[in-house]
């Protein structure tokens, strides 16, 4: 009966492992999108703190009022900001530029956002999986990675053993 436990704790682990691994690395991948990880409320109740926003590039010609933008603060540089769009706009050059504000925030961003700044719309959001993969970032990265890796072997051994005693218990009766 435990066996039997354990096995399907183990089988539910490596499920909704390899969905995360799915949803916050392969997709956004393949479709050409990227992966933010929320670090702020600014954005709550939609997306909160440690929520994993994948953003696909958009042609800004396309940005609506009400869609999630990404965008880097100042352009060229990696930081970047995720909120609603909730005005739009256009610089004396005609250029079209965005507002925004965070849904948690009383008052508009003070800075309209420029095209050139915008890396894209969020494209899905999935609760707490950024906390993993702000985890997961420079040597943390290697060390989680190591972790994971003398576990999955550990996990291993221990199926293997488990097998290797049920066969010797069959082979004894």
């Amino acid at each position: 009966m435990l066996r039997l436990a354990g096995r399907g704790l183990a089988a539910a682990v490596l499920v909704v492992a390899g969905v995360a691994l799915l949803l916050g690395v392969l997709v956004p991948r393949v479709a050409g999108a990227t992966p933010y990880t929320v670090a702020t409320g600014s954005m709550e109740p939609t997306l909160g703190p440690g929520t994993l926003a994948v953003v696909r590039p958009v042609d800004t010609a396309a940005v609506a009022t009400g869609d999630v933008l990404t965008y880097q603060l100042r352009s060229g540089e990696p930081t970047v900001v995720t909120h609603r769009v909730v005005g739009l706009g256009t610089t004396a050059g005609g250029e079209r530029t965005f507002v925004t504000r965070g849904d948690a925030n009383e008052v508009a961003d003070v800075t309209p956002v420029r095209a050139v700044q915008v890396r894209g719309t969020l494209w899905y959001a999935v609760p707490w999986l950024g906390h993993v993969s702000s985890l997961a970032s420079g040597q943390q990265r290697q060390a989680l990675g190591g972790i994971v890796a003398v576990g999955l072997f550990g996990y291993a051994g221990w199926l293997l053993a488990g097998e290797i005693r049920a066969r010797r218990a069959r082979a004894g009766t």
